[in-house]
């Protein structure tokens, strides 16, 4: 059941038009990042670390490239050694020495499946042979995989010249702790003294990889006249274009990358991997070269989000309000700074409104690849711990869990502890509609649990550019700059349509290269929808303003006297015995106003609203085997406006699987030499259909954002924040203590059971 708190309907926008994208993709016509072929292409194979850290002491590529059929071989040597010039990486950022050390190894690896060398060859099978004759001579160092091993003052050093930031005065030996964040108001020793109940818990997650179906891959051609083109799956080709651009030493001019239809992404692709080393064989070589990852190298090397340990304390009082908050969140970054600690500072408590806090992060790197977004990066597993200690806070004060959460919600008006003030946002709305639901109040049947948790993500704004074209037969088409890879292009071509007036099947959208519109940042932070939709009404506004004048130069009336109504001009001038002028009459007569009919707008979006989601969970465990069933599942969420319901409902349903598979399955599992020992889907297990109910959807529409047009606020990220924590409760109420270690398999299950039998 899908249910939606409604708003007043517009023509297009909040309907559920075909998605533009559906016939190519379930037809096979679609071109994903493999799918290009160009004449006289090679294929590139990376060499890969077997080790978890060692220094580089030899590469001997002879051999390999003697082999018939290898055309080219890079190394680090062949990259240009970089200094800590931030450039945009996902939903933050990241130095460029960072970026191009992770690409390709430099004196030492860093973990498991680092690259240190690349060929291209005719054949995969001269490829792979290559691989096997470049010889690399190790000197294997001590690692360190676990967040607070890797924080001790004895433990394995990964980077010499990392120092603490954060920390007054700086430190003078180096660590593995790459940043301190401090965040807090109030008393909090006051607050403590204050609450009549206190609650304390120590709660761990595990690394878990976004799943994306499709691996990462790319195609890159260097042209003999220095205009280099690059294909890829990505996020965001405008940052793959200046992350080639920095690390190969290129003019970023001479790079034009096209991004192709995206297997999925979740924020795992708003970096670079492949696409860099593959423009250097090409570079090396002049022939066209594809990179694509295996599915063991796509878990190996590329970013999952961090594993966590995180200490919660909470105190409050007898009828339930929060008097003090104090956390420690320790966060894995990977072999390199970097991990989306500091927005779990900030996203912990902002559910909330509590006066005293005292929250303390840790980015920590260790000898795993380095961290990338997932999904609001940071936010799920703080909100495991927080939602979990809220949950026992219930439970002890024999309060109802949702009407703990309503009494100390934030509202309109509340600051939060990051600072910011709420603005048009609907958490207490979204809470008592999942409290009215018909599920919160179902009877459970035996050996069922059911919990609740709330999830917060800030969305952003930011930089992005959007074209509206007139077509010769009264169409439009909408040209954005940000890959569709969560219904951007639906979402785009709605809300042009409104705005012009036209049917949406009289609109058409597209994606551009990187040389065909303006700079867009990265399709990610929930943004898109807000920020280049922002960029997409203004420009069809400026079409509306040009059609109005051309309809006066054709009436001969001045434009103050021109209407723009549901898709026609009207004169307002009695005087003028005109008949109305639809966009189609208008558009045959460009020749004669002044040529073609189009708007480009270049814009920094700002004001996206925050969005709230709340969560209810049943679960069914098996004592026996430890095997826990999702029996039914409803999520509710403040979406502001949906743009296209049937993708808000879709993306609240898949952030919902991923955290459940996240609760119950999902985990990197090291060996004792730190290899990884999971990396396929085999062994790696998310969810499947017969893993999930139907997953019910609530769309809380009462606190549309008034700086967007069309009241949208970004909804692809809240909807995994709260499940962890829904997942985790309800299992807890079931085994009768409570779970703080994800994920909850059935081995860890059964361990529970048997302690508490015990």
């Amino acid at each position: 059941m899908n249910d939606v708190v409604q708003v007043p309907a517009l023509k297009v926008v909040g309907q559920r038009p075909i998605r533009p994208d559906g016939a190519d993709k379930v037809t096979g016509r679609a071109n994903f990042g493999a799918d290009l072929r160009l004449p006289g292409m090679l294929t590139g194979r990376v060499k890969r670390s077997p080790h978890a850290h060692a220094r580089i002491v030899r590469i001997d590529t002879a051999a390999a490239a003697a082999l018939p059929g290898v055309k080219a071989i890079v190394t680090a040597a062949d990259f240009a050694e970089l200094g800590n010039e931030s450039v945009e990486h996902g939903e933050g950022a990241a130095t460029l020495r960072d970026v191009a050390l992770n690409c390709m190894a430099r004196h030492k690896v860093l973990y498991a499946g680092h690259s240190v060398a690349a060929v291209a060859a005719t054949s995969p099978e001269i490829a792979d042979a290559a691989l096997r004759l470049i010889e690399v001579e190790y000197e294997v160092l001590p690692h360190v995989i676990d967040v607070e091993e890797a924080m001790a003052a004895d433990a394995p050093l990964l980077h010499a010249d990392l120092f603490t930031k954060g920390v007054t005065p700086k430190p003078q030996s180096p660590s593995n702790v790459a940043e301190k964040t401090i965040l807090g108001r109030g008393d909090v020793a006051k607050g403590f003294a204050q609450a009549e109940r206190i609650v304390e818990g120590r709660y761990r997650t595990a690394p878990v990889h976004q799943g994306y179906l499709e691996p990462h891959a790319c195609v890159a051609s260097a042209g003999v006249d220095g205009q280099h083109h690059v294909w890829c799956s990505s996020q965001g080709h405008f940052a793959v274009r200046a992350m080639c651009s920095k690390i190969l030493g290129i003019e970023l001019r001479d790079i034009k990358v096209t991004p192709a239809e995206i297997g999925g992404g979740f924020g795992g692709k708003t970096t670079v991997y492949l696409e860099p080393v593959a423009l250097a064989l090409s570079l090396k070589c002049g022939r066209p070269v594809r990179l694509v990852m295996s599915r063991s190298e796509t878990f190996e090397a590329s970013g999952p989000t961090s594993g966590s340990v995180i200490d919660v304390k909470l105190g409050a009082s007898r009828d339930g309000v929060i008097t003090a908050a104090e956390l420690t969140i320790k966060y894995q970054a990977g072999a390199f700074p970097g991990s989306p600690v500091g927005v779990a500072c900030m996203a912990a408590l902002a559910c909330y409104s509590v006066e005293n806090v005292a929250i303390t992060g840790y980015d920590v790197v260790s000898n795993r690849p380095k961290v990338a977004a997932y999904r609001a990066p940071g936010a799920p597993m703080v909100a495991f711990a927080v939602e979990s200690c809220l949950d026992e806070l219930a439970m002890q004060l024999g309060i109802d869990p949702i009407d703990l959460r309503i009494r100390n919600a934030v509202k309109p008006g509340t600051k939060a502890v990051y600072g910011a003030t709420f603005r048009e946002i609907a958490l207490i709305e979204t809470l008592q509609a999942i409290k009215a639901h018909p599920h919160y109040t179902a009877p459970l049947g035996p050996n069922q649990g059911r919990g609740v948790a709330c999830g917060f993500w800030f969305n952003v704004g930011g930089e992005s550019s959007a074209a509206v074209h007139v077509d010769e037969d009264g169409g439009a088409t909408v040209v954005s700059s940000n890959p569709d890879i969560g219904g951007s292009r639906a979402a785009m071509a709605m809300m042009a349509a409104e705005t012009l007036g036209l049917p949406i099947e009289r609109v058409r959208a597209i994606v551009a290269d990187t040389t065909s519109i303006g700079f867009s940042a990265t399709t990610g932070g929930s943004r898109v929808t807000f920020a280049t939709g922002m960029a997409v009404v203004q420009a069809a506004e400026k079409v509306i303003a040009d059609l109005k004048r051309r309809a006066g130069l054709i009436w001969e009336c001045p434009v103050d006297q021109v209407e723009w109504r549901e898709g026609v001009a009207h004169c307002l001038d009695a005087s003028k015995e005109v008949k109305p002028l639809t966009l189609a009459e208008i558009a045959g007569r460009t020749g004669r106003t002044g040529g073609p009919i189009s708007a480009e707008v270049s814009l920094n979006a700002q004001g996206a609203g925050p969005g709230f989601a709340v969560h209810v969970c049943d679960i069914e465990l098996d004592p026996g085997t430890g095997r826990a069933t999702v029996v039914r599942y409803t999520a509710a969420q403040d979406v502001g406006r949906a743009i296209h319901p049937s993708y808000v409902e879709g993306q609240i349903q898949g952030g919902v699987a991923q955290g459940v598979g996240w609760a119950l399955n999902e985990g990197y599992v090291y060996n004792a030499a730190g290899v990884l020992e999971n990396p396929s889907f085999l062994d790696y297990r998310v969810p499947v259909a017969s893993d999930l109910p139907m997953i019910d959807t609530i769309l809380v529409e009462t606190a549309p954002n008034k700086r967007h047009p069309f009241g949208a606020k970004g909804v692809g990220e809240a909807p995994i924040v709260p499940p962890l924590a829904a997942v985790a409760s309800a299992l807890s109420h079931v085994v009768g203590s409570r779970l703080t270690e994800l994920p909850l398999s059935p081995p860890r299950l059964l361990e529970a059971i048997e302690a508490r039998k015990r």
